[in-house]
């Protein structure tokens, strides 16, 4: 009888205010996407799916750029550190956006995404890859972060509304597949790609317009809570009923006010910088993951990102199967001890390989594998305790408190990268001149050897005058002290090298290669030991993060958890049956 009193109260309701999507033109409804009655379960997924696909298109977009750095770098013939700087500036801008979409919580969420991935889709499928130089290209990457910086606080929040705490932690997983998801897709389709289609920008228009048929499905299909149902704090799918019957009274204006006061506290703060700095080694490995493994173990494009396929793969399984077992557990920081101690151990030991050059290729991936799954377990819980975190403070701000760790992780983003040039200082030649360095030696390998193997002051002189007979003595007798070959070989193997040089291409490449070779030689020797300090950064941005864990809402041990939830069912029965008993003077 209580229940039925409910439900017809609410459909009083809703027959009074109407229904926003019904007796409407389509074209408004595809702007006014609220919904007034919590969907059920299948709907439920359906615009989580949509939610989770529009992730990973978006992140597919903004990862592009990461899959051929070394090609952007040498097509617009400028410096690596001046192609950070763009990542740095547009890390930037997306903090800011980030701020901007706390403005979620009073405007919605769900054009907000759809409107960034139409918008990241045209700039990316037309934009970029038309850049006319790279002051055009770094301009269009900022507007790109702008998107990404909205779209960061925006798609968690709608997570957030379809999925009530008992359920976070995989629903959570919706969202967290997007950026793996859009990683690995990025490495997957690039690996088989780029020996066929050599351009750099083909990648850029692949993603593009596949981020354009996403958005039409995100434009027709996706919806969101209505402000009074968002607002309010369901913990099982069983508040449904108490959410809906509250809905009629919530004051929007009142529960909204002074936002960033209501969010600035320690808990948010402190767990978001914890997270964020903590993730400073998964953002270098998204973005120069490839050009690290062609300048410290001469990696390509294709087999660098064929490993990176490896790591994504493996941490979608992990942020899946996380946060099922931490629903079902209903806890979310023991998972956080464990990813972090889990990706330390790995950090370590891909540091340690920085100094073995003959390191395996599968010996990577299960480095990879081990650090992916363990990234996997501390996002999914994080993002998960952090929300609730933020809904005990109040959770018609669910969008402020996003856009608090939106900003901090962007922040900390732009100025890791910010340092980065000056710790691995051996990236500049490298970037630049190892992919047209190691075109050369493999098309002239026996060539390349050979002069590598005389001094540079009589390869120097040789070029100049190519017949002095001491500079052609000097040079047998250096091929062959260190090629270990006799003094007939020496000659034959010089010969080699003259006749390519009297070649025009092949003078050409000679001449590149000594004009950059040395440079690139030199920082081949000292890119190990950079990179091995960068990855120590990472490792103590890691151990930073475990004291924050306390911070974050939420119970050790399950059996807390349990009676926590059995206290809130009691809370909740009695609300409802105060709420459904008639009032004096009111009818029953």
């Amino acid at each position: 009888m209580a229940m039925t009193s409910l439900h017809q109260s609410r459909f009083h309701l809703l027959r009074q205010n109407g229904d926003p999507s019904s007796g409407r033109p389509v074209i408004h409804r595809l702007w006014n996407r609220t919904l007034d009655r919590y969907p059920d379960t299948a709907a439920r997924y359906r615009y989580l799916g949509i939610v989770g696909l529009a992730a990973v298109v978006l992140y597919y977009g903004y990862y592009v750029p990461a899959a051929v750095t070394p090609d952007i770098i040498a097509h617009y013939h400028r410096s690596f550190p001046f192609f950070v700087y763009i990542v740095v500036v547009g890390n930037a801008v997306g903090a800011f956006a980030s701020l901007f979409a706390g403005l979620a919580d009073r405007w919605g969420r769900a054009n907000m995404v759809v409107g960034g991935l139409v918008v990241s889709s045209c700039l990316v499928a037309f934009g970029m890859p038309n850049a006319p130089n790279l002051w055009v290209y770094a301009v269009l990457y900022a507007m790109l972060g702008f998107v990404e910086g909205v779209c960061l606080v925006a798609i968690p929040a709608l997570v957030r509304d379809f999925s009530p705490q008992m359920g976070r932690g995989a629903a959570m997983s919706f969202y967290a597949i997007g950026p793996v998801a859009g990683a690995l897709v990025v490495a997957e389709v690039s690996s088989h790609t780029l020996n066929h289609l050599h351009a750099w920008q083909d990648q850029f228009i692949i993603a593009g317009l596949v981020g354009l048929v996403v958005s039409v499905v995100a434009i027709l299909g996706l919806r969101e809570l209505s402000p009074r149902l968002r607002d309010q704090l369901m913990v099982t799918l069983r508040d449904r009923a108490l959410v809906e019957a509250k809905a009629a009274g919530v004051d929007i204006d009142q529960v909204v006010a002074h936002p960033w006061r209501q969010m600035l506290h320690l808990d948010v703060i402190g767990s978001s910088i914890g997270l964020s700095v903590f993730l400073v080694m998964y953002y270098t490995i998204i973005a120069f993951f490839v050009a690290y493994m062609g300048a410290t173990f001469g990696y390509t494009e294709q087999r660098a990102n064929s490993l990176g396929n490896w790591m994504w793969i493996f941490n979608i399984g992990a942020v899946v199967v996380l946060g099922v077992v931490s629903d079902r557990l209903r806890v979310r920081k023991p998972f956080m001890v464990i990813g972090a101690l889990g990706t330390m151990a790995a950090t370590v030991l891909f540091a340690l390989r920085t100094s073995h050059p003959d390191t395996g290729y599968y010996t990577f991936v299960w480095i990879m594998a081990v650090m992916a799954v363990f990234l996997g377990f501390v996002f999914v819980s994080w993002l998960a305790g952090f929300t609730e975190t933020v809904e005990r403070r109040n959770p018609a701000l669910i969008a402020t408190g996003l856009a608090v760790w939106g900003w901090v992780l962007r922040a900390a983003v732009s100025l890791s990268f910010l340092v980065l040039p000056f710790v691995v200082t051996s990236m500049t030649p490298l970037v630049e001149h190892g992919t047209q360095l190691q075109a050369i030696q493999a098309r002239y390998p026996a060539e390349v050897a050979t002069l590598q193997s005389i001094d540079a002051g009589t390869a120097a002189t040789l070029a100049s005058t190519p017949t002095n007979a001491a500079a052609v003595s000097t040079a047998v007798s250096e091929i062959s002290a260190n090629l270990h070959v006799s003094s007939a070989t020496a000659l034959q193997r010089l010969v080699a090298v003259s006749n390519v040089a009297n070649t025009t291409a092949g003078r050409a490449d000679l001449a590149y290669l000594q004009s950059y070779g040395p440079a690139a030689q030199k920082a081949q020797g000292v890119a190990p030991g950079e990179w091995r300090r960068w990855w120590w950064v990472g490792l103590g941005c890691q151990v930073v993060f475990l004291p924050t864990i306390f911070l974050v809402k939420g119970r050790w041990r399950p059996s807390r958890a349990r009676r926590d939830e059995e206290e809130h069912e009691r809370l909740v029965q009695e609300e409802l049956a105060a709420l459904s008993t008639p009032r004096p003077g009111q009818a029953a």
